[in-house]
């Protein structure tokens, strides 16, 4: 199967599940609004769920992949299950110590992550209850990472795309039905993420079992395979989760500001995340195995053109989805979120926050497909180096902005680092000749800068005021809203069309 049908299968798989995201988050924001508990409970959701990427799709997915492909293509299958054997058995006690420890250190965590819940005693009380019932699902997904990534390495990939549609059903069905038979209703969603990670590591398990890959967990810490990829984890913690660890400061920081700073911040992310998890997210899951494989080959030539095929389909993907969200900020919030309980002032500050996260889309797709040029070849100290100098940038910008801008400078020098970021690991491929661009780059950034100014223009004049969504029914809302973004697409891609980008060119850079 070609890289661009296991990306389109992935997005597929994946949209499925952000489309269910967005019922979630309606639900939540219609029930709980953005008050007090909802900021309470995104604290206690968003530290497990740090960690998730930070670990589970961040470090532990960049080290076991690489290492995987390798034993794939060059040991035996009885080589293979035994390293799923001492990883599965190393890694989940682990993840026992560290849940363990996370439950017992809850109200030290909080007072660490939201300093600015300590003013507030019954906050500050229901979030580390929360984050005691959220912990643990970082074990559970992390297990779930760890399957996934066997999965993927033997090119299954619509499991593990499919799999995070639990999460959003279980916090939906909690919020409807538990919440309002529990004395504080919120507490209903930190049980639905704990039920979520359950069902998630379950659902794998039969199909590891039919790859004959279902491990018999076992303590292998000083197993050859295990120390690789231990060595090869802890430096590159911070090496493609750089955005992650902005998020988080982000949120440390507007636990001080105004109540609603949170989730403001939050359903902003929430609607960056749709791009970034349906087309980026995808990108690099389909991108790691494949450029671990061409590593192992020593197909120099072979990684760079697959590098090349991912960076231009970024370029045709994220730009426009940048642009979108810049220009559609507020219909967007207003026809998804500004119902019950979330209001239009709400609207208006989580807008700000969106356009300043939106500008960065097209900077945290690139590092979704740069970042992992240097994991498959198993480097790891280049991404922390680069992502250490763009966190502390990052710091500096969001010391300067918070003052004038609130939380939307947060989400601003959020932006500018993954730029930097980007820009700093696109030198160092550079550098290495690990990436070499193939011609026609110059004439693609034309043509999509074209299509995008087309497609803005479009959007823009079909927007309307604001004024007038709100007025709007709901069913109005989201039915105009697909005509615009069905509109400006269709504009967009005739646009391409009408300079010369066909989709055979893209096609053939799959193979």
């Amino acid at each position: 199967m070609g890289l661009l049908r296991s990306t389109a299968t992935v997005s597929a798989m994946t949209m499925v599940s952000r489309v269910l995201g967005f019922v979630r988050d309606m639900v939540i924001a219609r029930v709980f609004g953005a008050g007090a508990g909802a900021d309470a409970f995104f604290v206690a959701f968003r530290i497990p769920n740090f960690l998730r990427r930070l670990f589970a799709e961040g470090s532990f997915s960049q080290a076991f992949v690489p290492v995987l492909s390798e034993y794939k293509t060059q040991r035996s299958h009885d080589e293979v299950k035994k390293l799923a054997d001492d990883v599965a058995g190393t890694l989940g006690m682990l993840l026992f110590l560290i849940t363990l420890a996370g439950i017992i250190a809850a109200p030290l965590l909080i007072m660490i992550f939201a300093p600015g819940f300590l003013d507030e005693p019954h906050k500050y009380d229901l979030t580390v209850e929360m984050l005691r019932i959220t912990f643990p699902y970082i074990l559970f997904i992390s297990l779930t990472a760890f399957a996934g990534g066997i999965l993927n390495s033997y090119g299954r990939f619509v499991v593990p795309a499919l799999t995070p549609v639990f999460l959003n059903l279980a916090m939906i069905c909690t919020a409807l039905w538990l919440a309002p038979h529990m004395d504080e209703p919120i507490v209903a969603l930190a049980w639905g993420v704990f039920i979520a990670g359950v069902i998630q590591l379950l659902f794998q398990l039969p199909f590891l079992y039919r790859l004959r890959l279902l491990p018999r967990p076992r303590w292998a810490w000083k197993q050859e395979g295990v120390q690789r990829i231990l060595k090869l984890m802890l430096p590159s913690l911070f090496g493609s989760s750089v955005a992650q660890v902005s998020l988080l400061i982000d949120t440390v920081i507007a636990s001080f500001l105004v109540t609603g700073s949170v989730s403001w911040l939050y359903y902003s992310d929430r609607l960056v995340e749709f791009p970034l998890g349906v087309f980026g997210v995808a990108l690099a899951t389909v991108i790691l195995p494949s450029l671990s494989l061409k590593h192992a080959q020593a197909s120099s030539e072979g990684f760079s053109h697959t590098m090349d095929w991912g960076l231009r389909w970024v370029i045709l993907v994220g730009t426009p989805a940048m642009v979108g969200l810049l220009v559609l900020a507020g219909p967007l919030l207003i026809s998804l979120f500004q119902y019950g309980k979330y209001g239009a002032h709400d609207v208006e500050m989580s807008s700000r926050s969106l356009m300043a996260y939106g500008l960065g889309v097209l900077a945290f797709m690139l590092i979704k497909v740069l970042a992992p040029g240097f994991f498959a070849r198993q480097d790891t100290r280049t991404p922390v180096r680069i992502g250490l100098i763009a966190l502390g940038v990052g710091l500096a910008f969001k010391a300067v902005l918070v003052l004038p801008l609130a939380h939307a400078g947060l989400a601003l020098s959020s932006s500018l680092a993954a730029y930097l970021n980007a820009w700093l690991l696109y030198r160092a491929l550079r550098r290495e000749e690990v990436y070499r661009p193939e011609p026609g780059w110059w004439r693609l950034m034309l043509q999509v800068g074209f299509a995008n100014a087309v497609m803005a223009a479009l959007l823009w004049w079909g927007a309307a005021d604001w004024s007038v969504w709100m007025a709007w029914r709901g069913s109005q809302r989201i039915m105009y809203l697909l005509l615009l973004v069905g509109a400006g697409a269709a504009a967009y891609f005739a646009c391409l069309w009408l300079t010369g980008v066909r989709y055979h060119h893209f096609r053939q850079k799959a193979k």
